[in-house]
């Protein structure tokens, strides 16, 4: 079954800006999905049709096969949204806003309460259970976002913009957390982000839309090996006080101990090594180099030029 079917869906606000011109999109029960788009693109008017926070002017939405017009009640039971903004009140205990939120989607007293429990150890929030919510730190307001988010268990959760403003651990150990309940849980994410780093580590599949249009829908994999170039960055035994020069290969240093190559696509790694090599050069180990994403995407939306005449409506999204 697919998780979320979309079928031609548009949106026009008030003043005829059209921010979603008939978009398709469908993504499969399980996944791990990317939908990106620079700003104004329609991401966050196209995520607000989906939780029923904007109405559609036309258009169809089905949540696990439940349309959430005719059956709204039934598909919202299935959605769980982290939205940008903090949306909890800030003066109630964290565990209590938790478990309100549980009895909001008409979950026992019982079960409310052991699913609380449950995300809040997963979150690593179970010891602040008793704190004010206002307590808490940035990153720590976003753990009860996810926990308040999936405390029914729902089986579609959409993430926008989940870390923004979050340091670097603490954004890490959510990634970790995110991977798991989609492989343990079978939860369907769908994850919308300005960090390209996130997305490629974490999703199998992406669509990017601009303008209102869905202009790109495939595999991660996929997707990224269209890059004409791949960048590696190899931890080196001994720093290097200098480039290396060659005249095939890019190199670039990151830090004393730390080399970056880009290679063309197709472009043996052996002739690397064994240049290195001859330079004395040993590599203790190599890694794609994150960044191929966001190279990807620039191109993507900067090479997609708005064909549609001068009398056409203005296109945007309106948050």
């Amino acid at each position: 079954m697919e998780a979320l079917t979309i079928k031609n869906l548009r949106k026009i606000y008030e003043g005829n800006l059209v921010a979603l011109k008939g978009i398709n999109l469908n993504v499969e029960e399980g996944d791990f999905f990317a939908l990106l788009g620079p700003n104004g693109a329609g991401k966050t008017t196209t995520i607000g049709i989906i939780s029923s926070l904007v109405t559609k002017t036309s258009g169809e939405v089905k949540v696990l096969g439940i349309d959430i017009d005719e059956e709204h009640s039934l598909a919202k039971k299935q959605i769980g949204v982290v939205g940008q903004e903090i949306n909890f009140n800030q003066f109630e205990k964290v565990g209590q806003i938790i478990r309100n939120q549980a009895g909001y989607h008409g979950l026992s007293f019982r079960q409310s309460k052991e699913n609380a429990e449950y995300f809040m150890k997963r979150l690593d929030i179970w010891d602040r259970r008793n704190d004010k919510a206002r307590t808490l730190s940035g990153g720590l307001k976003r753990r009860i976002m996810v926990a308040k988010a999936l405390v029914n268990r729902p089986k579609l959760l959409i993430l926008d913009e989940p870390t923004a403003g979050v340091d670097i651990e603490l954004r890490r150990s959510l990634w970790d957390f995110l991977v798991e309940t989609n492989k343990e849980l079978g939860t369907t994410i769908i994850l919308t982000t300005h960090y390209l780093e996130e997305a490629e580590r974490l999703c199998r599949n992406i669509a990017i839309i601009d303008k209102g249009d869905i202009i790109e829908n495939s595999g991660m994999q996929e997707l990224l090996a269209r890059l004409e170039k791949e960048t590696f960055a190899m931890d080196l035994d001994d720093p290097l006080q200098k480039v290396p020069q060659n005249g095939d290969f890019d190199f670039k240093l990151k830090d004393p101990k730390t080399l970056i190559v880009t290679v063309k696509k197709g472009q043996p790694l052996n002739q690397v090594f064994n240049f290195l090599s001859e330079q004395g050069i040993k590599v203790l180990s190599m890694r794609n180099e994150t960044g191929r994403l966001e190279e990807l995407f620039i191109s993507l939306t900067e090479s997609n030029i708005d064909k549609t005449s001068l009398l056409d409506s203005p296109v945007g999204e309106k948050d």
